[in-house]
């Protein structure tokens, strides 16, 4: 009996040890952003990392054949983004960067596309992103997200947002998809931020 009380005992140490880890470390961590990386848009334009103004951004990570969750998520952005502009923080206090995980597939062809389906316009705030498959990693892992072509083109990953800073700090950890993306919870921590 006591050694049941002794290791669940440890057990409770370390899961609180992690809880505060998360809470201090890694949602409000700063993100040494790769600064060698230069992706393209989906209209055919670069966008260097290194080049970033500060502004606090929502990121996601997604690939185009996605079934569900990046879709649903994307389109939730979407609504949001008409939130942000009513406020008129979007574009220029406040941007959203989507990067596919998937760049051999996402052409930028099929990025444009995804564009006109998302309503994602040139230059107004909402970078939809691909690199190459190197890039594409290191700007993920960066975050911390993962993902895996398992060879049938519907990829394992992950299933979270990131909001960051201005100092390229994670403030929030948010979830996809039609449950985990709140869309009034996430409005609510960037009104927040910007006070």
């Amino acid at each position: 009996m006591k050694k049941i009380i002794l290791t669940f005992t440890a057990l409770l140490i370390i899961g609180i040890s992690a809880g505060i880890l998360y809470f201090t470390v890694y949602r409000e961590s700063k993100m040494e952003l790769p600064k060698d990386v230069v992706m393209e848009t989906a209209f055919g334009e670069e966008f260097a990392f290194a080049k970033m103004e500060p502004k606090v951004r929502l990121l996601e990570f997604m690939y185009i054949n996605c079934p569900d969750i990046c879709p649903t998520t994307t389109y939730k952005m979407k609504q949001l983004r008409e939130d942000l502009k009513n406020d008129g923080v979007f574009g220029n206090k406040v941007e959203f960067i989507t990067i596919t995980v998937d760049p051999m597939r996402d052409t930028q062809e099929k990025l444009g596309e995804y564009a006109r389906t998302f309503e994602i316009g040139q230059n107004e705030g909402w970078h939809l992103l691909r690199g190459s498959e190197e890039d594409t990693k290191k700007v993920a892992d960066a975050f911390g997200f993962l993902y895996r072509d398992p060879g049938n083109g519907m990829l394992i990953h992950s299933s979270t947002t990131f909001f960051i800073n201005e100092e390229n700090e994670i403030i929030e950890v948010f979830g996809m998809g039609e449950k985990g993306f709140d869309k009034e919870e996430i409005l609510k921590e960037i009104r927040k931020t910007l006070k």
